[in-house]
């Protein structure tokens, strides 16, 4: 009891309250600092600073107006336009006003010399202003704030990248893949599903295009990524085409269609099946003759009508030969029809019969279709012969 009585003493010393209270206070700003960057947490950090700045601002321009002109006050307010909530940006605004006021009864009149508050002072302190509500705004209706948008667009990015990673496939195969989005930019409406099903013997492998292109199309080929990928393996080969197109019709888009090709290769035998949904045909390189040859699966678009028949394709892969999947940005273009693109992407692809392939992937796309303004993407599947075996793997 005693021993007790005095252990409540010691708690309730001021050391002990100081030091609890500071470790309270610890956790509420780390928290705080968390939910703001995370753009749930109250924006008066942000507005607190900002009003201080103000102030600051204005004093330096009456003591030196030739160094800090009344123009400086949109810092603050672009900062606002970026940082603050509408209702807080009003605030600040208010604020940038009566500095501006104070400023120009202190500089005088701004005929009377330089550096003073000018009628075009006063329009580009407005029109910062004007655009960052316009900006605030938009974030609000959107519910990303700034600080928030940019992570969650590299998160998306790298979930299509992720998603679209090849499996390992095992000795004497070798896979690889190159995707370009248009326009120099990190989204793209082409992308890959893929996954080892039946125990690891088989590699499926779907390749869609998404209509659209670029920024247009991500969001879409997202959706319909992450759609896919819990569709491959779920269902028997013959069923996928025909569960995604009834998916996108069910999305009901004003621009919903989609060009797919569907691989199911028996990584025993060689053995495959190409399905299609108006994607351009597959090319098979065969070691015995050298030559290429279109493997055509016939299909509808996916998400133009229900009940849609996607017949297959079959065809092997013996040692040495090469798979080659695309899409039609890689062949077709405004002035080029895609036979056309095909002759000279095969013509390409057979400078690298001799390396086995390995690398040519990103190399094709460069020697082919470096400017075109449309995604690209290809898929490269060979299996190796007995000299590609033995030679030390690049990939």
């Amino acid at each position: 009891m005693a021993a007790g009585r005095q252990r409540r003493a010691e708690a309730e010393t001021f050391t002990a309250r100081w030091k609890k209270q500071w470790h309270r206070a610890r956790v509420g700003v780390r928290r705080a600092a968390v939910d703001y960057f995370r753009g749930d947490g109250s924006d008066w950090i942000a507005l607190a600073g900002l009003l201080v700045t103000i102030p600051v601002i204005a004093a330096t321009t009456m003591a030196n107006s030739v160094w800090c002109s009344p123009s400086a006050l949109v810092i603050p307010i672009v900062a606002g336009g970026l940082l603050l909530r509408p209702a807080s940006l009003l605030g600040l605004y208010a604020a940038a006003a009566t500095a501006l006021i104070v400023e120009s009864v202190q500089l005088g009149p701004y005929t009377e010399g330089p550096s003073r508050v000018t009628p075009g002072v006063v329009l580009v302190v407005a029109a910062c202003g004007f655009f960052g509500l316009l900006v605030a705004q938009f974030r609000s209706r959107v519910g990303v704030p700034w600080r928030r948008g940019g992570t969650m667009l590299f998160d998306l990015r790298e979930r299509i990248r992720v998603q679209s990673k090849l499996p390992n496939l095992p000795k004497g195969w070798h896979r690889e893949m190159a995707l370009r989005p248009a326009g120099g930019q990190s989204f793209s409406g082409d992308f890959v599903v893929a996954a080892r099903t039946n125990g690891g013997r088989t590699l499926e492998v779907v390749l869609t295009d998404v209509s659209g292109k670029g920024m247009d199309a991500a969001s879409r080929a997202l959706l319909l990524s992450g759609a896919f990928g819990g569709l491959l393996g779920s269902l028997p080969p013959h069923a996928f085409l025909p569960a995604a197109n009834g998916y996108l019709l069910r999305q009901d888009w004003d621009e919903g269609f989609a060009t797919s090709i569907h691989l199911v290769l028996d990584l025993d035998s060689g053995d495959y099946e190409l399905y299609s949904a108006g994607h351009p045909p597959g090319l098979q390189l065969s070691a015995g003759t050298g030559r290429w040859e279109e493997k055509s699966a016939e299909g509808p678009l996916l998400g133009v009508y229900d009940g849609a028949q996607f017949d297959q394709v079959k065809g092997s892969l013996r040692p040495g030969d090469v798979l080659m999947l695309f899409t039609d940005g890689l062949v077709e273009t405004s002035d080029r029809d895609i036979a056309e693109g095909i002759d000279r992407l095969t013509g390409e692809a057979d400078r690298y019969v001799a390396g086995g392939f390995h690398g040519a992937a990103w190399h094709l796309i460069e020697a082919v279709a470096k400017d075109v303004n449309d995604d690209r993407a290809l898929l490269l599947i060979s299996r190796e012969g007995p000299t590609a075996q033995s030679a030390p793997a690049t990939d």
